[in-house]
């Protein structure tokens, strides 16, 4: 199932070009692909990826936001799901959904976790309990939880 990925391109909050694959080399990541006007994304899965920074900290934890034609992510909406306007991880814009389609994300929150070496190791869709789950010992699996 593990099938390599050549790049991740996005755009930073200020809509500078990003491959996450390059800037984040030799580290395992977790992505969240998101939309802010997904209950589910902004309520469960984006508090579940902060957890999961604190619990793996040798893992790159980013949320993608992946834009949907009138659900598009700016800098300030995006900052305005944050009730203390303070960013807890990087947060990109998938613009024109290239990454949730580039990853055939069944909707949102998708979450990819790629390896060190730029493998593809899952991809979940989901923010209940199962989603959660199967998470959290898929990064057990790859790194050791401090």
């Amino acid at each position: 199932m593990n099938s390599s990925i050549t790049s991740i391109a996005v755009k930073d909050l200020d809509l500078k070009d990003v491959d996450l694959l390059q800037q984040h080399a030799g580290m395992v990541q977790l992505l969240l692909i998101y939309n802010n006007d997904c209950l589910g994304c902004t309520g469960r899965a984006i508090p579940l990826a902060y957890d999961f920074q604190l619990q793996f900290p040798d893992i790159k934890v980013a949320a993608i936001h992946s834009d949907f034609t009138n659900r598009e992510g700016t800098k300030e909406n995006i900052k305005s799901i944050f009730t203390s306007g303070e960013i807890p991880f990087p947060i990109y814009i998938d613009q024109h959904h290239q990454v949730y389609d580039q990853f055939n994300a069944e909707g949102t929150p998708q979450w990819l976790l790629i390896t060190a070496t730029g493998e593809l190791y899952r991809s979940i869709f989901g923010s209940q309990d199962n989603a959660k789950n199967r998470l959290f010992y898929a990064l057990e699996s790859l790194v050791d939880p401090s």
